[in-house]
């Protein structure tokens, strides 16, 4: 079954950032039968209310992209709600999907699935080749879990079930939390609150020379969408810009977008993390999709959306 805008399609976490950007795909598409529910409506981690909204609502297509997220600190403060809750997302989701003949589901996992001491970049197979990195290990382990369900399902049931692996992700609806958030939010936080403040630098953890891969989630909705038109698609497939950045060039343009005129220092004493973090995005790009959108104007928007956002409440998202 190939997505039209005739089916009905579930987001889940539809009010996070990969949600909502789910939802603005599907509706520029046309798609008018986009089913929703907030966490008050349906607790995915609790495994009846589930099996009844998808028996009554029966959707065509569900795309996971709810879960339990967050930066470093918090995977390594919290990682028993981290594996708890993102295993029984999965799980209910999947087989429930199941027993109620949904035609297709679209797991969303990461890119820490894949180990710590993974070729770089990491190709689809380096899955469980060697351990996890420890910081995340939890977070990466119920990923694992979802992208297999969906892999067994497929295989012993032939159900339409496969799965996208992102690297890491910003845009518009991200979370600026102060301790728990990821890089990018981290630094248009901190650099604005310099800017406002009147601050004359901004130290940055580290050397600055560490490499990352950024995607702008509008364009792993488009991906998403993309894979969800091919007949046959992967089980897993990672998702990807293909362009790395240093973390030091990163803090620069987050400086630039911000517009503060003060100094970028490194503390060289505070850890630098893993050297190089990048996927093998060629399997996704040898069925017909590539990322769009330039780090620069990406992170242009998001910052638009992070001083909307101040504008229109009294303070940032905690």
């Amino acid at each position: 079954m190939i997505l039209s805008p005739e089916h009905s399609v579930f987001v889940t976490g539809h009010r996070g950032m990969v949600g909502s950007a789910l939802v603005r795909a599907l509706e520029s598409k046309g798609h008018q039968q986009v089913i929703t529910a907030s966490r008050s409506e349906l607790d995915l981690t609790r495994q009846q209310p589930v099996e009844e909204f998808l028996q009554a609502k029966k959707p065509d297509v569900i795309i996971v992209g709810a879960a339990k997220v967050g930066g470093i600190h918090s995977n390594a403060t919290y990682p028993a709600e981290f594996i708890y809750e993102n295993l029984m997302i999965a799980a209910n989701l999947v087989h429930a999907a199941h027993q109620v003949g949904t035609k297709r589901l679209l797991f969303l996992g990461s890119s820490c699935i894949y180990p710590r001491a993974a070729p770089q970049p990491m190709p689809e197979d380096c899955l469980l080749t060697s351990p996890l990195e420890k910081t995340n290990e939890a977070y990466a382990l119920a990923k694992i879990a979802g992208l297999k369900l969906c892999q067994h399902y497929r295989h012993q049931y032939g159900s339409l079930f496969h799965s996208a692996m992102p690297t890491n992700l910003y845009g518009p609806g991200d979370n600026y939390h102060p301790e728990n958030s990821h890089v990018i939010p981290a630094l248009l936080r901190r650099f604005h609150e310099a800017k406002v403040s009147g601050a004359h630098e901004v130290t940055i953890w580290g050397t600055g020379t560490p490499l990352r891969e950024f995607l702008h989630v509008d364009d792993l909705a488009a991906a998403c969408l993309h894979l969800l038109n091919l007949e046959n698609p992967p089980d897993w497939v990672n998702v990807g810009s293909g362009q790395e950045v240093s973390i030091g060039q990163l803090a620069a343009l987050v400086k630039e977008v911000v517009g503060f005129e003060g100094d970028l220092l490194f503390d060289t004493t505070k850890p630098d993390g893993t050297p190089r973090k990048l996927l093998d995005s060629h399997l996704l790009e040898s069925i017909g999709w590539s990322a769009g959108i330039p780090l620069r104007e990406g992170l242009a928007a998001a910052y638009a959306d992070f001083t909307r956002m101040l504008d229109s409440s009294s303070g940032v998202r905690q």
